[in-house]
């Protein structure tokens, strides 16, 4: 049976961010028949009433064939973003309509939300004493209006194991992609990010497009420093050296990063090692120790170290998991 994904589409729904999931997960293919015809996810959008209209923030409105009893035979539950159940409803609760809906869902049912439709999660009490995240111009709100969750609005999303939260908008495509790496490994997920042609993982978070999202024209960059890091992985890399490459001193060049990346430097290189340990450990049969040592951990303790404070397995765990669920596709 295909994992079965059921989105929610509320009055005043963001069309682009109701497509997300529909263009991820409906993407996402086993890869072991050459056609690539496997799907492992089915897809259907459903409405809080009968089966009919929904309006959207745009200037059009979609029919949608679905009612909220769809729900109850969701896997996962994806709830997109709504301007009228967004930051302006400020009490907090549930609509009757809402409610109602969302008491068809099954206990266990993964919860999503893509940026404000955290909201949702929060008013049906889900994300109490939970990290979450929102788009970070509601985050304050988001704060004050559910007191019980530990906002955090820095970063793309947020994976707390059943519940998962996103910031805003194109950040539900990086929430996507992760759960479908979650669900079935990097090589699953960087086949749907080359099909949708974005980039499979996002590096920092929301920092990063508050208050300067792009350098100003002619300004300094690390983009050359950052593509000279991930030639080398498996070496030793120094702030210095980094720096150097961009005629920056170290302080300059650590802000300037923090500015673009939304990160440290030292933060991003241990998120692209854990990535390309993650590929090795999935697509190959080097050992530990080898694939400590060309993802630049050095040893199989720093590696299992990272590992385990990254994704919560140990290096062998993550192996057996997703070298299993290849074999059994």
């Amino acid at each position: 049976m295909r994992h079965r994904v059921v989105v929610l589409a509320l009055d005043g729904v963001i069309p682009f961010e109701l497509g997300i999931p529909q263009r991820i997960f409906g993407r996402a293919r086993d890869l072991e028949p050459s056609d690539g015809s496997g799907s492992l996810y089915e897809v259907v959008t459903c409405s809080v009433r009968p089966p009919g209209e929904v309006r959207t923030d745009a200037d059009f409105s979609i029919v949608v064939e679905h009612g909220p009893e769809a729900l109850a035979a969701a896997d996962t539950v994806v709830v997109p973003a709504s301007y009228e159940l967004g930051p302006v409803h400020e009490e907090g609760r549930l609509t009757g309509e809402l409610a109602d809906a969302l008491g068809y869902i099954r206990p266990g049912t993964r919860m999503v939300s893509i940026c404000t439709g955290g909201y949702v999660l929060a008013a049906a009490g889900l994300l109490d004493g939970r990290p979450a995240t929102t788009h970070w111009s509601s985050a304050d709100h988001f704060q004050r209006l559910f007191p019980k969750i530990h906002v955090d609005p820095d970063v793309l999303f947020i994976d707390d194991g059943d519940v998962l939260t996103s910031a805003g908008v194109a950040a539900g495509i990086d929430l996507c992609l992760h759960i479908v790496r979650r669900d079935h490994g990097t090589a699953v997920a960087n086949d749907v990010a080359r099909r949708t042609v974005v980039p499979p993982h996002r590096d920092g978070g929301q920092a990063q497009y508050i208050s300067r999202p792009v350098p100003e024209p002619r300004s300094a960059t690390t983009t050359s420093a950052r593509a000279w890091a991930l030639g080398r992985l498996e070496q030793p890399i120094l702030l210095r050296d980094l720096a150097r490459l961009e005629s920056m001193s170290v302080r300059t060049f650590t802000r300037r990063f923090r500015e673009e990346v939304g990160v440290s430097p030292g933060q991003w290189l241990t998120q692209q090692r854990v990535e390309r340990a993650r590929q090795l450990l999935e697509s190959s049969d080097l050992s530990i120790d080898q694939v400590a040592h060309d993802a630049g951990f050095g040893t199989a303790t720093s590696l299992r170290q990272h590992m385990q404070a990254t994704l919560g397995v140990s290096p062998t765990v993550y192996r057996r998991t997703f070298r299993s669920a290849s074999a059994g596709r």
